[in-house]
């Protein structure tokens, strides 16, 4: 049986590839498993710039697999829905927390269905890019139950919350260029895989610290009372000035050249 989960890592950028395309990539109790185990790799290499987020066949991940719920040996486990050992988040929760808390920036290039759990973890990544005809749906309303995947962390700077009411109410389904309308996209493109590959080989040829501290300091400083934010935008700026990747920018700029960065 192939892997749950591809990752492939070429020119300091990670492409991760949900793999079950025969199911439209719905993730099973192993599916989950997989994607939080590549994430946290991810997080302990330090030669990972960019991470492309995609999912193999005819869509992006069409939610969370049938099992989970039917009790099937794979199915629902009380535990599951509690704080794990070494983080705030529980099971489900940190396949898609896993991509926000990775260092480096994550673009999800969505196509076909995107549906409930499969929003959810795409919503987890930094960025999002979504073909016209993609069809995205906080679609857990139909199944009786709540979307919570982080959604509570991962839209509330992105979408307002008369918007994630109506979709989550409804479980209303709509299209990749409505999703770029409602906030839940961060642009939409014909072929949003290159567009995600494009995007994450510009940005991993900036200076990779300065990208994890953007990441760092947007991530930790929104909710927190400007004192504390103005105090974090100093302290990760001080940590970048005089870097040996800082100079190196500095000098690619004087000598309009491209820059050759280290890993951090």
């Amino acid at each position: 049986m192939s892997e749950r989960v591809e990752t492939i890592i070429e020119n300091n950028v990670a492409l991760v590839r949900l793999n079950r395309p025969s199911k439209h990539n719905a993730l099973d109790r192993k599916g989950f498993e997989a994607l939080v185990r590549s994430g946290r790799a991810l997080a302990e290499n330090r030669s990972v710039r960019a991470v492309v987020l995609c999912g193999a066949g005819e869509s992006f991940c069409a939610g969370i697999d049938r099992s989970i719920f039917e009790g099937s040996g794979d199915g629902l486990d009380e535990a599951l829905m509690r704080p794990g050992r070494d983080t705030v988040a529980n099971f489900f929760q940190n396949a898609a927390l896993v991509w926000r808390e990775l260092p480096v920036p994550v673009i999800a290039a969505l196509h076909g269905a995107a549906f409930g759990a499969g929003l959810q973890v795409a919503l987890g990544a930094d960025i999002r890019i979504a073909a016209p005809d993609a069809r995205l749906s906080i679609m857990e309303i139909r199944w009786g139950i709540i979307p919570d995947m982080g959604i509570t962390s991962t839209l509330r700077h992105v979408v307002p919350p008369d918007r994630i009411k109506l979709l989550a109410f409804t479980g209303k389904v709509i299209g990749g260029t409505a999703a770029l309308e409602f906030g839940l996209v961060t642009e939409v493109d014909e072929d949003p895989l290159a567009a995600a590959r494009r995007l994450a080989g510009e940005i991993s040829r900036r200076s990779p610290e300065a990208v994890r501290a953007i990441k760092t300091l947007l991530n930790d400083s929104l909710d927190a009372p400007a004192s504390e934010a103005l105090r974090r935008e100093a302290d990760l700026q001080l940590s970048l000035l005089g870097s040996a990747n800082h100079r190196e920018a500095v000098m690619a700029n004087l000598q309009k050249r491209e820059p050759r960065f280290t890993d951090p």
